[in-house]
């Protein structure tokens, strides 16, 4: 039996699922799930990689406990963050989060040099203020010498790979997430970057997914009982999920529902227009120079953080002490609610407040709509929200590539969802496919067994995730 290991980790959590293929199908397992969040560092918000490899590493030893040794394994991770070292392979800077306030005016910088428009028709990626492109910028800017010192720039899953294996290589599908990649080279946009004031030596040749990053170390071998290759993975974790959509049609609308809602099709290539950029748009790299056209919508970190907020606590008319604040229960309320307030979920007050009930509370008060007060009334508003930025977005999505869409395919976490699903099949008009919901592990995955000759190609790949996982329907 062959093993594969997906270290799929998200801006909350972290989870190692092992799967194999067994009578025509994938079959899977979660071995080890782990707390991850950002923590607060000198007044910033960084990410404790330290922390993050030492649970890749207790996670990949309990498959040697199970006796089920993989062949391969592939990390993938969220995108834009980065990792700076020098060249004996240490940090030259903290690992900012993206949601730190660092970039904030470093737009401004970077239009001083080349304009929003032009940088938009030179890359494809839409304007988002924690994009790298702003990060390095600030780091020119306020920290100059962390980017003298630095001899490679790797996204966080490049530099997790390089701690396993030792070897350095940057991954195309994540790296597309920094807006300094050329849509028509593929490869970094040198030219840009050096505009830029950046290093250009900090930048290598990119690697597609599939590629053999090695084997592991001798010390991750002694720490984890075994050696197997490390295979990328789209090691974005929207570009796995993208790969397990269950479709293999030529036009078909998907939205990975995770902490972000991903909103999109697949394009043979970019459309950099100022329609497209007007529209807030993206062009991400995907599996085999596949364009994920897609737009981010905040998505269920707006339920994940009022969540926490009412297990901390929060107070609320009528609370019970065996109130239900599981995301199955806050869905299976919210549906029964008649509270018909909507906020702009894309707004940026929802990006990193301090209260996201607040800031949920506050935007229904200044568009004089009815306040939410319970969980059940604040995870409504929340949910049908959400249905409404789906909606315009596929209107928008529609009007720009001249397509018209009869199906969404709905994968990730939020595809358990039912009552935002049930929303957005009556909001948009379309059908909903909704599964399957590990679909970046199982994306994750599918790179390495199609890198093992499992699958010849990624559409063979899909109908398999079809008849393993099966979607439920939603008209």
């Amino acid at each position: 039996m062959n093993y594969y290991l997906a270290v799929d980790i998200g801006a909350s959590s972290g989870r190692h699922i092992l799967a194999s293929f067994e009578n025509g199908k994938i079959q899977y397992e979660e071995i080890h799930r782990f707390y991850n969040g950002m923590d607060d560092e000198d007044g910033h918000k960084v990410w404790n990689t330290d922390r993050l490899f030492e649970e890749i590493l207790a996670g990949m030893k309990k498959c040697a406990d199970l006796g089920k040794i993989p062949v391969s394994m592939g990390i993938d991770t969220w995108g834009v963050d980065y990792v700076l070292l020098d060249k004996d392979g240490n940090k030259t800077a903290k690992s900012y989060a993206y949601r730190d306030a660092r970039t904030e005016g470093m737009d401004t910088e970077v239009y001083r040099i080349i304009p929003e428009n032009a940088l938009y028709a030179r890359t494809g990626i839409q304007k988002a203020i924690f994009n790298t492109i702003y990060q390095l910028m600030d780091a020119r800017l306020r920290e100059p010498d962390t980017l003298e010192k630095a001899d490679t720039f790797l996204m966080v899953p490049d530099y997790l790979h390089f701690l396993l294996t030792g070897v350095k290589k940057q991954e195309y599908t994540n790296a597309t997430t920094s807006q300094l990649v050329n849509p028509v080279t593929k490869e970094w946009d040198l030219e840009l970057i050096e505009k830029l004031g950046l290093p250009a030596k900090l930048f290598g040749k990119l690697s597609l997914p599939c590629t053999e990053v090695g084997d592991l170390t001798p010390e991750v071998q002694a720490k984890v009982g075994y050696n197997c290759k490390v295979i990328l993975p789209a090691t974005h974790d929207t570009g796995s999920a993208v790969m397990s959509v269950p479709d293999t049609s030529d036009d078909v609308l998907y939205i990975s529902s995770g902490t972000w809602s991903l909103f999109g099709c697949e394009l043979e290539a970019a459309d950099c227009s100022d329609k497209a950029r007007s529209a807030n748009f993206t062009n991400e790299g995907g599996y085999n120079y596949r364009y994920r056209f897609l737009k981010n919508i905040m998505g269920l970190w707006m339920i994940q953080s009022v969540k926490k907020e009412f297990e901390a606590g929060y107070d609320y008319p009528g609370k019970k002490a065996d109130d239900d604040y599981s995301f199955g229960n806050l869905c299976a309320r919210a549906e029964k609610e008649t509270i018909d307030s909507l906020v702009d979920a894309n707004s940026d007050v929802f990006l990193a407040p301090d209260s996201m009930i607040a800031a949920v509370k506050g935007a229904c008060e200044k568009s004089g709509q009815q306040i939410p007060e319970t969980p059940w009334e604040i995870a409504c508003v929340i949910y049908r929200s959400l249905a409404e930025c789906y909606m315009q977005a596929a209107e928008e999505i529609e009007d720009i590539t001249g397509k018209h869409f009869e199906k969404i395919n709905i994968v990730g976490g939020g595809s358990n969802a039912e009552y935002l699903n049930k929303l957005t099949a009556a909001r948009t008009g379309k059908t909903v496919y909704a599964g399957p919901s590990e679909a970046t592990a199982i994306g994750n995955i599918g790179a390495q067994m199609i890198a093992d000759g499992v699958f010849k190609d990624l559409s063979e790949f899909r109908e398999n995730v079809f008849k393993s996982f099966g979607v439920t329907e939603y008209k």
